[in-house]
């Protein structure tokens, strides 16, 4: 009986994936743990692995479509033996693309909108729906479609329908039967003019929006729109800190090598055990105090930015820490991060002091209460006992969901990280 291979949904949010790549294509053996095909979710780029075995018969989704919805149908295969005239019918219903994308002639599927008669249906243009072997036989025949009735889905003919057809004596075709227009060939992508566009506008590129970056639009769109956002910027000098760093990768003697980044997430993750109540989220159904410190970190990739966890950071000792950030980024630049490695977390770092920026608001990484926005460490002029001096001073920034954290709280924890900052051998405690 052949097997229909559909859209797998590779997290709990995903509704629906972009088609990367075929990894296997028409006619081709397929045995239990081949790879099918490369599938883009809002997150990562995932292999789907194949659990039956058989023959590749027949592609529903080309690749490179996107926003095709979670369980439907991507590919056919055929058990050993099958004869792929079974193909036909198992079929049953149409590969759902968007309509932008053009679905292969040879599927030769009706759009899903379409009802279901009992009587064929025209598609755009006047031509009949039909599968090819039923065209095949019909021509063969001397049928006219027009006079056979489908029991496919949505009125589609099948082999079946001309067997009825043949054994019943259905119409003959007529003689000279007019060619179906085609349909209108679509105007290229420039000369359509974009929905928001202006008469007044310069030229520019319309570059599609991948299902990354709508995820990101529409999570952040949330955030803005319903968690009361407040904030919070204290400045933490740096010098002890760099001088700890700098001799802890002088010790590891090239086995590791600590970045000021790895240090800010063990001091957040440490702050937020002294002060729990910051290590917190946001649910309908009350507020959710979790018992570590998950750091999910701000990874800015080619395909958007994305939010890998450390997770239990603050029972982690720094070189663990770095060894597991650089991993995560890695995975994140390639696309190949699992649903484990950037689910959950209680606490968002984003930091952009490598960029150079002194300090900026970060949206909360909803339901999580809090994000800490890093800025760049840069020497600047301080008062000590009443003296100039000059240190290196970090601005740093706090996000809060107020409907979890109030401003006592965000207060307390941003303390608690600046003295663990600026005495960062209590932090290795």
């Amino acid at each position: 009986m052949p097997i229909t291979i559909t859209m797998p949904a590779l997290s709990p949010t995903m509704t629906e994936g972009t088609l990367a790549k075929w990894l296997l294509q028409e006619g081709d053996t397929v045995r239990s743990g081949d790879m099918l095909a490369e599938i883009e979710t809002d997150k990562a780029t995932m292999e789907v692995e194949a659990i039956d075995e058989g023959i590749l018969a027949r592609i529903l989704v080309a690749e490179g479509t996107e926003g095709v919805p979670v369980n439907a149908p991507i590919a056919i295969i055929l058990e050993e033996g099958e004869d792929a005239s079974v193909l036909e019918d198992a079929i049953s219903a149409p590969a759902t693309t968007p309509a932008a994308a053009t679905p292969e002639p040879a599927a030769d599927l009706p759009a899903p909108s379409m009802p279901a008669p009992a009587a064929p249906v025209a598609a755009a243009g006047g031509r009949i729906l039909a599968s090819p072997l039923a065209r095949r036989m019909a021509s063969q025949a001397g049928l006219d479609l027009a006079s056979v009735s489908g029991s496919g889905p949505r009125g589609r003919i099948v082999k079946a329908d001309i067997e009825t057809a043949m054994a019943t004596g259905g119409a003959p075709a007529p003689a000279a039967a007019p060619v179906a227009a085609a349909p209108a060939a679509p105007m290229p992508a420039a000369a359509v003019p974009a929905a928001d566009a202006s008469p007044f506008e310069g030229e520019f590129e319309l570059q599609p929006l991948t299902t990354m970056r709508k995820t990101i639009a529409r999570r952040m769109s949330e955030s803005k729109r319903e968690a009361p956002h407040f904030y919070m910027t204290m400045d933490c000098e740096l010098d002890a800190l760099l001088a700890l760093r700098t001799e802890l990768n002088n010790r590891a003697d090239g086995a590791f090598k600590l970045s000021v980044n790895d240090l800010v997430i063990k001091a957040a993750a440490v702050a937020l055990m002294k002060i729990p109540a910051a290590n917190a989220g946001y649910s309908e159904g009350g507020i959710k105090l979790y018992k570590s410190a998950d750091i999910s970190v701000a990874v800015a990739s080619e395909r958007g930015l994305i939010t890998p966890v450390i997770r239990n950071a603050n029972g982690k000792g720094l070189e663990a820490i770095s060894t597991e950030m650089r991993a995560l980024a890695q995975k994140a630049n390639d696309g190949k991060l699992m649903p484990e490695d950037y689910q959950g977390g209680s606490f968002s770092i984003s930091n952009l002091g490598m960029y150079g920026i002194k300090q900026f608001d970060a949206v909360i990484n909803t339901p999580q209460a809090c994000i800490l926005a890093v800025g760049a460490g840069e020497q600047r002029a301080v008062v000590k006992d009443g003296a100039l001096a000059i240190a290196t001073v970090m601005s740093v920034t706090l996000s809060v969901d107020h409907r979890v954290v109030d401003g006592a709280i965000g207060a307390q924890f941003l303390a608690a990280f600046k003295g663990l900052l600026q005495e960062p051998m209590t932090m290795l405690l």
